[in-house]
């Protein structure tokens, strides 16, 4: 793989990175606020967030399938076999 693919992938995992956090990040909010929010808000904030955080896990489940395909394209140049 030559430095400028290097750099793209690594820019590429980064970006998977974050998403993943912001995801794990929102769904544990939404269940903590399930416990401690106000009662009257418990419920529909945690459906919100479950909402949200199943809307964000399908854009990176895409987006991981489309790098995945971009490292197996690119990953094999250079290697000498």
């Amino acid at each position: 793989m030559d430095i400028s693919s290097k750099e793209k992938f690594k820019m590429k995992f980064y970006s998977l990175a974050v998403q993943l956090n912001a995801i794990i990040l929102i769904f544990a909010v939404g269940v903590i606020l399930l416990f401690i929010g106000p009662v009257q808000y418990r419920i529909p904030v945690f459906i919100i967030t479950l909402l949200i955080t199943l809307v964000l896990s399908f854009y990176f489940i895409k987006k991981y399938k489309e790098t995945k395909a971009w490292l197996d394209e690119h990953g094999d140049k250079g290697k000498d076999t």
